[in-house]
């Protein structure tokens, strides 16, 4: 019997996963295999945005709160460094993306960092302080 993708989505992707390694395309479920592989590179995507806004708070509560840092936000920063390491190994089509995810998830952070550390938000510049590759090295830690 053939698995359903509204009623059994495992089944359904297992199915499919062996249907599509024996060559046999004729009965498979293209419409939602499609959708699923949209699903698939969006999530990716959403990935990338949520760690790259993860260290972009670290990064301005690093710099703006120095009496604060400590092994926990190190930890943080340093893990966010390599999972993005990790998506844009997977994925290097993303990394074209990371300006306007950068542009986009600073406010969010800036925002965050404000709650956090109980600073005024003003107290953070009002576009990202740090480049690029700064955000991404993992030898650089913003100066206090």
């Amino acid at each position: 019997m053939r698995p359903q993708y509204d009623t059994d989505f495992y089944a359904w992707a297992k199915y499919h996963a062996q249907l599509l390694r024996s060559g046999q395309l004729d009965g498979a479920d293209w419409i939602n295999i499609a959708e699923e592989l949209d699903g698939m590179s969006k999530s990716e995507q959403r990935a990338l945005r949520s760690t790259l806004k993860n260290l972009l708070l670290h990064l301005l509560k690093w710099q703006y709160q120095p009496s604060r840092q400590g092994n926990s936000w190190r930890k943080s920063i340093r893990h966010s460094r390599h999972k993005i390491m990790l998506l844009l190994r997977d994925s290097p089509s993303l990394r074209p993306q990371i300006p306007l995810m950068l542009a986009e998830e600073y406010r969010h952070a800036q925002q965050d960092a404000a709650d956090e550390t109980r600073l005024a938000p003003d107290t953070f510049p009002a576009h990202c302080p740090f480049s690029i590759a700064q955000i991404l090295d993992e030898d650089f830690w913003p100066a206090t």
